[in-house]
């Protein structure tokens, strides 16, 4: 298994050019946010809530994956993974109030974000890391937070 440096090392030299690194910046999380939407989107065995959709229950095996790899990233991710959720419970409860509207915004807001993502590694001219392992694309929220942890001296 790889160490989270060797993840993110690998990860990182598919993103050097820094118009792919700005889209990343913007991409990644709106893609996340996305996907935790249409996962909101899907009906629940109860009133849906921050706590009480499928983007919580999709969430517990991927803070055990940043687990594996850094403390300070499951720990970070249980952060993130809050407002992924919280997000969404307030888009849903403020803006859109029905699942089709959910799931409008939030494919409208992921199919925009993987399209300029390609577009970035289209300038790239390198393939998306993800199409080498999956996981990766797990990796590119933690090499994002990675330079934030950096500027913030944080050990991860």
């Amino acid at each position: 298994m790889n160490t989270i440096n060797q993840w993110l090392d690998e990860y990182g030299e598919s993103h050097q050019h820094p118009f792919n690194k700005l889209v990343h910046w913007i991409c990644v999380p709106a893609i996340m946010f996305s996907l935790f939407g249409l996962l909101f989107s899907i009906p629940f065995f109860s009133e849906k809530s921050w706590y009480a959709n499928w983007g919580a229950i999709v969430i517990i095996p991927i803070l055990f994956f940043y687990l594996r790899l850094s403390k300070v990233m499951f720990i970070s991710f249980i952060l993130i993974g809050f407002l992924l959720l919280k997000g969404n419970e307030l888009l849903y409860n403020n803006l859109c109030s029905s699942d089709k509207k959910m799931i409008f915004i939030s494919l409208l807001i992921f199919i925009i974000a993987w399209v300029l993502q390609f577009i970035g590694h289209k300038i790239e001219g390198k393939k998306p890391s993800f199409l080498k392992d999956i996981q990766f694309l797990l990796i590119g929220p933690a090499w994002l937070l990675s330079f934030i942890f950096k500027k913030l001296q944080i050990s991860y």
